[in-house]
């Protein structure tokens, strides 16, 4: 009988907030890379094209650098974006813990404007449970960011 505690499973962060903006303005802030950087994180490197590869750069921890790797994965525009999202190092233990997750945001035309549902996927627990707990509460609060982004750049 396996020990529960070392049992590996996969968890996803979900945020679903409606915004009162269509498709086409919350996508522009979505795959812009300056736009970006003021909601979430300057991102390098950057386009919206399947198979570019870029990095955000974030606090480094033990043998991770800080950099989280990403791939986008697909565009279909205004409708779905979404990229590979890793970082960490095998040999750090909690907070820079190897990742290798995926990040999807799906947007729907709603009446009061448009339904963004943003899936980060992949994270594997107990491994990841650091970065699944911090970007969990991260994600509440860069999501509504985003939003006050878009009311600021129109």
């Amino acid at each position: 009988m396996t020990d529960a505690a070392q049992v590996s499973s996969r968890q996803q962060i979900v945020v679903d907030e409606v915004f009162p903006h269509t498709p086409e303005v919350i996508w522009r802030a979505l795959t812009t890379g300056e736009i970006m950087a003021r909601w979430l994180m300057e991102p390098k490197g950057f386009e919206p094209v399947v198979g570019n590869r870029f990095t955000y750069q974030t606090r480094p921890a033990g043998a991770w650098d800080g950099a989280i790797h990403c791939e986008v994965l697909e565009v279909v525009e205004h409708t779905r974006f979404s990229y590979a999202w890793r970082g960490g190092d095998e040999a750090n233990q909690g907070y820079g813990s190897k990742l290798d997750t995926v990040v999807t945001w799906t947007l729907e035309p709603v009446a009061e404007g448009t339904r963004i549902r943003l899936v980060h996927s992949g994270f594997e627990l107990p491994k990841n449970e650091v970065a699944f707990r911090n970007m969990g509460d991260g994600w509440k609060v860069v999501v509504p960011r985003l939003e006050a982004t878009i009311r600021d750049t129109g």
